[in-house]
């Protein structure tokens, strides 16, 4: 007690004193102060390792063709084999990736809409009612959304470039119908037909149905936003987002549409409709008369 009384009345012991208690609010005030940087530093560490997954997948199944850098590459002459990626941005990975064009296996005139591959089929089906099957598919389908998710994000870390839409973006019910059916006549319809059906164009390229379930409102949005192949481009000085999404109104409720004639016959309109009538109805009555001219009459019998 002496020896503690004595180091007390020291000239330098209530700086101690003053340092110490100092000390002890910093420890206990940086115990409640949440930690920004931690979890800056978790985020970027988790965004490094996806990059480093997105890099890993295009070199795996992009490089050979769009190089190592994604630069691009050129045959013997000089022409063109694969473009540059830098600058395209995440939205249009993802409309060529989601839709199976890319990776091409047969470089062609127009790449084919094909069911992606494994490590991108988002659209995997997990309605089992074996429950280790559909927790094996619903995983399979996760790992696929990380990795398209992850080519996304390394693509855009080269150059930047349009970003995937949000879900309200291309939501149908949002969407002004009269507005979308008179921009897609305006703007799509002398390639794709006015009612999305498709159509054919030249050099071996075709503009894609649009009637389909399996093309969603996201993937439209895409291919307006990037103009994917012999598409022209549609940013939002030329159509609006309140435009595209218009025209994504349009031609979901154009798909939900019945054909009260039975076959639609390309829903391309009267054209089609009046050559298949004429044909069918001239052939018909072709047919008929050749059947009656063919019996020969009955000779009359003398009276």
């Amino acid at each position: 007690m002496k020896r503690f009384t004595a180091w007390r009345r020291r000239p330098w012991a209530g700086y101690a004193v003053v340092l110490a208690a100092l000390a002890a609010i910093g420890v206990i005030y940086a115990g409640f102060q949440p930690q920004p940087e931690r979890a800056e530093a978790a985020n970027t560490a988790q965004a490094a390792d996806d990059l480093k997954n997105g890099k890993q997948l295009f070199d795996k199944n992009c490089a050979s063709c769009h190089g190592l850098n994604a630069e691009g590459s050129k045959d013997a002459k000089g022409k063109p084999l694969a473009p540059s990626l830098i600058g395209v941005g995440a939205a249009s990975v993802d409309f060529q990736v989601s839709t199976g064009r890319m990776p091409a296996m047969n470089p062609g005139a127009q790449m084919p809409r094909k069911k992606p591959i494994p490590e991108f089929d988002t659209g995997i089906n997990t309605d089992y009612e074996d429950p280790e099957q559909r927790a094996r598919a619903e995983k399979q389908k996760a790992q696929a959304e990380k990795n398209l998710a992850d080519l996304r994000a390394y693509i855009n870390s080269l150059g930047g470039g349009p970003a995937v839409p949000s879900a309200e973006m291309v939501d149908p019910k949002k969407g002004d119908v009269a507005l979308g059916g008179k921009l897609f006549r305006t703007n799509c319809a002398q390639c794709h037909n006015f009612v999305g059906a498709g159509g054919a164009l030249t050099g071996g390229k075709y503009a894609p149905p649009l009637d389909k379930s399996d093309v969603t409102p996201t993937q439209i949005y895409e291919a307006m936003l990037t103009g994917p192949q012999a598409m022209p481009v549609f940013n939002d000085t030329t159509l609006t987002e309140e435009d595209k999404r218009a025209v994504i109104a349009y031609l979901v409720q154009t798909r939900q549409e019945p054909n009260p004639g039975g076959n639609g016959l390309g829903r391309i309109g009267p054209v089609s409709e009046g050559l298949a009538g004429w044909l069918i109805g001239i052939g018909l009555l072709v047919l008929a008369a050749m059947w009656i001219t063919a019996k020969k009459p009955k000779k009359l019998k003398k009276s």
